[in-house]
């Protein structure tokens, strides 16, 4: 059993190199090592693609861009990693390169879990457990890594939605369509794709519900990528108060849009995440199939509401493929706004 691991006055580096979502629910851990370590400096290695949203979390002192330094050759990698002093690595996100960078920079303290074979040689200190069957969320199996440092028993869901609060949406120039809009008290994110990340509600409920909202004199606006505005946009009726926003914002200028609207709807995916973030109304519309359920990857925040067709939906139950997601109705969601 290794010696308690102290991080007071030390740098430490959280690696999580994958999407927006994972990356979020990763970042709580970093608001326990400042609570539990005076003075200690956190290091962020993350791509570059997320580095918005660590840069929005006032709990990360520095994001490393990880495409950056993976195009260096291996000893300027193995240079720039000792060059930052570190006492410690949790790799939140099991990488063999830089499981293997951690371990030629001589980390002193390289943590992972005992399930990756690479991690045997690779980290000196790993933990035990497995998240396929685990009842916690998500970002409470992140906790996990934190036990050499002395975490004895996970937070409660509850204390880790306390520890949103240390996301801050920076203030960016929004394009003059979307400003003139933001003025209504009544403004309404639909974000309908995830990119494959998620089972989706379908684009045709998110245009039935753009519609009903926009009698009740909502503003309407679609979010997305390019690529995923040209799967939807033919069928989107796009009006005064129903707005295309796809392709036109950048992440930072998305996480102050997100913050600004009164409520967003989304499956899971990183949008949904961002929302719940920021403490607007969040509606996430889920599977109820695991390990996919809204258990382990429902929204963080205090405004979090979930929808699912069927808590018991037998398909779902065999973990099978299953859409009982477009069962959802339109009129739940409308309520739920």
């Amino acid at each position: 059993m290794i010696k308690q691991i102290d991080l007071t006055n030390k740098k430490v580096i959280i690696n999580r190199t994958d999407s927006i979502g994972d990356v979020m629910l990763v970042l709580p851990i970093c608001t326990w090592l400042k609570a539990n370590f005076p003075g200690i400096y956190i290091y962020f290695l993350g791509n570059a693609y997320t580095k918005a949203v660590v840069n929005s979390y006032d709990s990360v002192d520095e994001f490393i861009d990880w495409k950056e330094l993976e195009s260096k050759s291996k000893e300027e990698q193995i240079s720039f990693i000792k060059s930052l002093n570190t006492e410690a690595i949790v790799h939140a996100f099991p990488r063999k390169e830089i499981a293997k960078l951690a371990k030629k920079a001589k980390i002193n303290f390289r943590i992972g879990t005992s399930h990756r074979l690479f991690h045997f040689f690779t980290c000196n200190v790993k933990v035990d457990f497995t998240r396929k069957n685990s009842p916690y969320h998500e970002s409470q199996l992140n906790f996990e890594l934190l036990r050499p440092f002395g975490l004895t028993s996970i937070p409660s869901l509850e204390e880790v939605n306390e520890m949103t609060k240390y996301f801050v949406a920076k203030n960016d120039e929004l394009p003059a369509f979307i400003n003139e809009k933001l003025s209504s008290n009544k403004s309404v994110i639909l974000h309908p794709k995830s990119q494959g990340s998620a089972v989706e509600w379908g684009v045709n409920h998110y245009v039935e519900l753009a519609l009903q909202l926009e009698q009740k004199g909502y503003t309407i606006f679609f979010t997305g990528t390019e690529k995923e505005g040209l799967m939807f946009r033919e069928q989107v009726p796009f009006s005064e108060n129903i707005i295309d926003t796809t392709g036109k914002l950048s992440l930072e200028q998305l996480i102050y849009f997100i913050s600004k609207v009164n409520a967003l709807v989304a499956c899971s995916t990183g949008p949904l995440h961002i929302a719940g973030f920021t403490g607007i109304k969040t509606v996430g519309l889920f599977s109820p199939r695991r390990p996919i359920h809204p258990g382990r990857w429902r929204a963080l925040g205090k405004d979090v509401h979930i929808l699912v067709n069927d808590e018991n939906c037998p398909t779902c139950a065999a973990k099978q493929k299953c859409n009982c997601i477009e069962q959802i109705s339109v009129e739940r969601v409308l309520n739920e706004i």
